[in-house]
This record gives structure tokens, sequence and C-alpha cells, in this order.
């Protein structure tokens, strides 16, 4: 399924994420970009300058062009629905940014609304597909842990009130949309990128426990409304198959976006949601690594511990199709600046290939195959956001109304050569002081 003939695309918003998209434009080649729309008719004359993109004069005029197969509607969360709507009423299938909306009885309209017209409509986010995420599936696969039994997810994004976020701007000089992300608050944001591959891997969700609130009103960033948007969730979610997930989300912690993966024999570890090619990381329990945890330096100094299998080994990653497009960046800054700033965030901050959602959605219209994150996977996920994003400060246990018929591992993952269970190899020290921990046990 590598070889498809590409596609035809417009931009609806030309804001902070529009350049993000960007960064990997160079990878795809079978994707033309007819043009963008943005009623903020000064933000779009920019992206025409810096990209050479075409500019609609209308909305009305990017839904009539015949040649777009696609609308990529990355307007601010509360033009979803009309966008959405209204270019899949124009006959175009539709890539939005999450949420689809954040009302669920008119996520579930839109995804009627595609069905009736014979398109489809798809939602980022798109992490599902990357290489860490693909690693962490075909390692769990493999039984390097055994059996799953606990998900620690965190997605921490900085106390806001400190970070001056009205400030930050993108390459093209296009504003962080601070207002709209903390008046959404940060589990509508950014919780989907955690339940995307828990959900994928796991299953739905058969129940949901989950706390949400506002802990710091005063974001320094102006008056917000409404004003006790929560800046801080935790989510209990329960699977099926006997795995419990912890994902918390919030504006207030320092950034922590670590993935953990603990089973009855092991632990996978991902240090970034955020970086499509983040190091995975594999420690199979032993009676040495679990009793040399119980040491302060041994926990806190990787040389200390490592000998002893703390933080166990880094797995090589599974590549798919478009590994390559995180790692470099092309045609969104120009400045010696800009290109240093780009190096030291693919390195060390985040890297995300935000155009393969979309790419992913056009191979399996172009193979006639189910989308890869189809209608009951993305209404569960809305769903589910929405319920630990309204929890409030009391708490609340409820059951989805939603399901979805549970993932396989995708074909070229399953082929990928790797098998992370075999290839594991306790460290010589782990493996030499088995019998001292063992004496040591004993009276």
């Amino acid at each position: 399924m590598n070889e498809w003939p590409g596609m035809k695309i417009a931009f609806v918003g030309c804001g902070y994420v529009f350049d993000i998209y960007m960064r990997t434009r160079w990878a795809y080649p079978e994707i033309e970009i007819r043009g963008v729309f943005d009623i903020d008719t000064a933000r779009s004359a920019v992206v025409h300058r810096h990209y050479g993109i075409p500019v609609y004069p209308s909305l009305e005029a990017l839904l009539a062009d015949p040649d777009v197969e696609v609308v990529v509607n990355l307007t601010n969360i509360a033009a979803h629905f009309d966008v959405t709507s209204r270019a899949l009423a124009a006959g175009k299938h539709v890539f939005t940014e999450k949420p689809v909306t954040t009302a669920f009885d008119r996520t579930r309209e839109l995804f009627a609304l595609a069905e009736r017209q014979g398109r489809v409509l798809a939602a980022a986010p798109c992490n599902l597909h990357s290489d860490a995420v693909s690693t962490i599936w075909k390692a769990i696969g493999d039984g390097a842990i055994g059996k799953p039994a606990l998900i620690y997810a965190e997605m921490d994004d900085n106390p806001a009130h400190l970070m001056r976020l009205d400030t930050v701007q993108s390459p093209t000089g296009a504003p962080f949309p601070y207002r709209e992300e903390l008046q959404e608050g940060c589990t509508v944001e950014h919780i989907g990128y955690h339940l995307a591959w828990i959900c994928a891997v796991f299953g739905p969700a058969i129940g949901v426990t989950a706390f949400s609130k506002c802990l710091i009103p005063d974001k320094r960033v102006g008056p917000l409304d409404p004003a006790e948007t929560p800046d801080f969730s935790v989510a209990c979610l329960d699977f099926a198959g006997g795995v419990a997930a912890r994902i918390t989300c919030s504006w207030v912690a320092p950034r922590d976006h670590r993935m953990r993966i603990i089973g009855s024999e092991g632990e996978l570890s991902v240090d970034n949601a955020f970086h499509d090619q983040s190091p995975v990381r594999l420690e199979r329990f032993s009676r040495v690594g679990l009793t040399a945890r119980k040491a302060y330096t041994a926990r806190r100094h990787p040389m200390v511990g490592g000998p002893f299998g703390i933080g166990g080994s880094r797995l090589p990653l599974v590549r798919r199709w478009k590994s390559h497009a995180g790692e470099a960046e092309r045609g969104v800054g120009r400045s010696f600046k800009h290109k240093l700033v780009s190096w030291l965030r693919r390195r060390e901050i985040y890297a995300q290939d935000k155009i393969l959602g979309i790419a992913e959605m056009g191979r399996a219209i172009a193979a006639g195959q189910p989308q890869p994150m189809g209608p009951d996977f993305l209404l569960h996920l809305n769903e589910l956001t929405m319920m630990v994003q309204g929890a409030g400060p009391q708490g609340t246990t409820r059951i989805p109304t939603t399901t979805f018929e549970p993932f396989t591992l995708f074909a070229d993952i399953a082929a990928s050569g790797h098998d992370y269970r075999a290839a594991y190899r306790p460290r010589l020290l782990e493996r030499a002081v088995a019998g001292v921990v063992e004496r040591l046990h004993r009276k």
C-alpha cells in the first residue's frame, strides 16, 4: 500500500498550527496543496508570500474548486462544526484538527453527514502512526513485557501562567492561540495524543473515572471565558482486557509527556508523546533490578542503576513509510536562527509529522480500504475527551456509550522484522549478582 496516486488538498485556517503542518510538507510530493483560506486575509497573505501557496478569496471559492479532494480544517475549535459540515456538504473529504467538536451530539452529526455524502471525515492526532507508538505496539505484541496491566500517561504542559504564551509566535509570525488553548482547556487540547494510541492498542474503554478542576484561575493573559475551564484533569480508564490506564493533563505542572506501559514481566517507557521518534526503552523485570530500585542512587543515576537493569535497553524503532519526514525541516524558516532552533526542537523538544494523518487518510481512500482511525474510533475518543473535561471537582464515574472494533497490529508493523522479546538481553551485572541478591533476602 506504499504506492498511491496522491491527492489534492486545501487548508482552511492559516494560524499557528499551519506552520507545524508545513514542517513536513517537503516529504509529501504526492500531495498537492491547491490553496488556503483564512478569514484573516493578512495572515493568508503572509502564507502566500512565504510558501507560494495560492489563496482563495472565500471559503465558498475553496469549496467550489472541483480539484480539491480533501479540506483540511485548521480553524479554531468553535468553527470546526461549521467548516467541516460545509465541506462535507460540498462533497469534499475532510481532515480536521482535534477535537472534531466539543459537543458529542454535533460530532456524531458530522459523521452521519459524512456517511450520507459518501465522504470520509478523519481527524487528528495521527501519532498512532509514529515510529515510537509503532514500536510500543510491536513490543507488546511480541510479549516483551508479558501481559500488559497498567498504563501511566502524562500530558503536563508547564505552568501556563509563567510561560508568557502571549509572546509566542510561529516562524511566519502567527501568534500562539493561547487564549483558545486556555479557554478550551488542557484536556480538550491534548488528551487525544494519549487516548489515540492507548485505545488503538488496548481497545475501547468500558469505564471512566475522572476528575477535573481549575487550579490557577489567573493565567496572566487577561480574562478568560469561561474563567473556570479546568487546567488539570486525571482520568482512570478500564479496558475489557483487564488493562487499567491513568492519564493526567495539566497547564500547572512542569512539562512531562511520558508514556509507560507496565506488564506482568516488564515495562516499556517513552519520554515524549510529542516526538514521533522518541526513544523507546524496554526493561524486563528481575529480582535484581527491582531490588536495586529501592536505592535512591540507583534510581537517580543511570550509571549506577543501568548495570542492574534499571531503565532497560533502548529498542531499535519500527520504521514506517514516512519516517524520514520528521528528521528534517525544509521551507518553513530560512534564517540561521530558525535552522538552529528547528534542529534543537527536533532533537530535544518535539517532532511531529502532522501531514501523516492526511496521507494515511488518502492512502486508505485510494486503496478502497477502511480508514486507520474510523468513525467509531474517533467518536469514542471524542466521548472520552468530553467525559474527562466535564468531570468537575466532584469527580464522576461513567460508562461510555460508544465503542469500536478492536484494532489489529498494522501489517507493516507486524512485518518490521523486530522481535523485541527475543532480542532482549539482561545486563551482565544483573545476571552476575542474582545469587547475591537471593542470599541477601534470606536470614
